[in-house]
């Protein structure tokens, strides 16, 4: 790709991200959702003027890395300690329900085979595809509606992180019996061993943090100090310990988020994020999506994949939300909120690519998953706040 080529991309992605994002809250919609139709609309799929290239996909990393600094940033640790171990029960199920759900769903159209067997391994993998959880969108929705910070969005968020370890870790093992030079152990010991890492490391920075602030309140190197703890954690988490890059984003910010100044970094990551590499990633997801190639018997899969993907999370999270005494309308919500997949699904996709246990032509169901879930999770989110903004969380 040319350079120069670049900045015709970026003017577009941009530009439209932002008009279509407008459209969307004048519809009464999240913008987000504009915004991922905006990439849709100018994507392969229908006018073909911009196309994902590599500088596209890095700069959409940053904006989800940048995304879930910031939430992390507007956490309330208190409310995350009190929601840890609902949110563990919670993102269990919600690894389970869709790993069975997804592993029916392709014995139900290709025919059960005998454990051990290729397709009986494809099978699991399709399952393992569900489990992933993407709750940048959820987490861009409930920052819009003033949620975010509430014992609901601190659960969605704890179990979405933690549901994604858990993830990995299914993911390794199901990997590890297909390939033996695979230790599905040591990516249990490396997740443990980076959550202790974060703990004591991360006491430490933050009392470094702490001081610095004292020092320095409300300059513009406390901000700039929190970026590179964020891009730190986030390349550590993944280089070291194997564990997803956003996890280690999302980590730095609550190393931060008890510091005076936590809102003032917050903010001025926000200009960032909200100019340029929030719009360029929620587009990004749009740009993904081709619909060419596409057979009935895919399409039929492709339903049933999103049917299953949507249902199996709100089915696991919900109803376990409501054994742990939600009451039924934020039950609903932590279902429904848990239900957006992204770029972990594509991350796992691309890895059974690589070992031989998904067809490139599954992709297609990945993205049409992705898509269908990014729109239809924030609008429901908002009608769940909306039609009882009197309810108390419990």
């Amino acid at each position: 790709m040319e350079a120069i080529n670049i900045f015709k991309d970026l003017a577009i992605i941009i530009i439209s991200a932002k008009c279509f994002g407008i459209l969307a809250r004048k519809l009464k919609a999240p913008q987000v959702v504009g915004e991922i139709i905006a990439g849709l609309i100018i994507g392969p799929s229908i006018l073909g003027i911009v196309n994902q290239s590599d500088f596209l996909i890095q700069m959409a990393e940053i904006g989800v890395i940048l995304l879930m600094f910031m939430a992390g940033l507007e956490t309330d640790l208190q409310d995350l300690i009190k929601t840890g171990p609902k949110a563990l029960l919670i993102a269990c199920m919600g690894v389970f329900i869709p790993l069975i759900g997804g592993y029916f769903l392709y014995s139900g159209f290709y025919g059960v085979s005998p454990i051990g067997s290729e397709d009986f391994y494809k099978a699991v993998f399709i399952g393992v595809i569900l489990t992933a959880t993407s709750v940048s969108i959820t987490v861009q929705t409930l920052r819009e509606l003033g949620k975010l910070k509430g014992t609901i969005g601190t659960t969605i968020l704890s179990a979405a992180i933690i549901d994604d370890v858990i993830g990995i870790i299914v993911l390794t093992f199901v990997i590890g019996f297909k390939n033996p030079n695979v230790n599905p152990m040591s990516v249990i010991i490396n997740t443990v061993l980076f959550f202790l890492f974060c703990g004591v490391v991360g006491f430490l920075l933050y009392l470094l943090f702490r001081e610095l602030d004292k020092k320095y309140s409300r300059k513009r190197r406390i901000p700039i100090f929190g970026l590179v703890l964020c891009l730190s954690l986030a390349y550590i988490a993944e280089k070291y310990f194997g564990i997803a890059d956003i996890t280690g984003a999302y980590i730095a910010g609550i190393i931060l988020c008890s510091i005076q100044d936590s809102t003032y970094i917050a903010e001025k990551m926000d200009v960032s994020s909200y100019m340029i590499f929030g719009p360029i990633f929620f587009a990004s997801i749009g740009l993904k999506t081709s619909f060419e190639g596409i057979s009935t018997e895919l399409l039929f899969f492709s339903f049933g994949f999103v049917a299953v993907g949507l249902l199996t999370k709100i089915i696991g999270c919900g109803i376990t939300s409501r054994l742990l005494k939600f009451n039924k309308l934020d039950s609903l919500r932590i279902g429904i909120g848990m239900m957006t997949r992204g770029e972990v699904a594509l991350i796992v996709a691309q890895k059974g690519l690589s070992v031989g246990l998904l067809s490139p032509i599954y992709f297609t169901s990945v993205i049409l998953l992705i898509i269908v879930s990014s729109i239809i999770t924030p609008i429901t989110m908002k009608l769940l706040y909306r039609r009882n903004s009197q309810a108390t969380e419990v």
